[in-house]
């Protein structure tokens, strides 16, 4: 199932399930996740509209941390990756090194952690766009450079 909503980083498509959340995609959206099919869009499904209830609250500033069941499709390494970047806290950032040494390797592992990042299927939830170079700079986001900069700029104002 899933189901699109309004927000301040352009319309989201919500996926779920199984009884999870599999995606969320910035538009414009692709005819299907990872090849898999979508299902049916149903607005009224209880699993979405959690989500887009707690997406609003957390584009409100209201909401911190996300509490969704999350399943999101990916290599072993990726899931690791993905598990990594939901310890980077609200309005915090860590660069890829960071994550790499976070899972026991060295900086090498930066670029992989990198395309790891870049292939989160549930951005924004599980929070790539808090991940950033190693001199501080915004780099690449799937959702683009001006999204990545919008999210770190509502976390960073909500802080103060």
């Amino acid at each position: 199932m899933w189901t699109v909503m309004d927000s301040p980083v352009g319309e989201l498509r919500l996926v779920e399930h199984g009884g999870a959340i599999t995606a969320i995609e910035f538009a414009p959206f692709r005819p299907s996740v990872d090849g898999r099919p979508l299902g049916q869009r149903d607005d009224d499904h209880p699993l979405l509209r959690e989500c887009r209830s707690q997406l609003e609250a957390y584009f409100a500033r209201e909401l911190k941390e996300f509490d969704l069941p999350l399943a999101p499709h990916g290599s072993a390494f990726q899931q690791r990756v993905w598990d990594a970047l939901l310890g980077i806290g609200y309005g915090e950032t860590a660069s890829y090194g960071q994550i790499a040494h976070r899972l026991g390797m060295t900086n090498a592992a930066s670029r992989a952690v990198g395309l790891a990042n870049g292939r989160n299927p549930i951005p924004i939830v599980i929070p790539c766009h808090r991940v950033i170079g190693a001199d501080g700079t915004l780099t690449g986001y799937a959702g683009g450079l001006e999204r990545k900069q919008l999210l770190l700029g509502l976390e960073q104002d909500a802080l103060f």
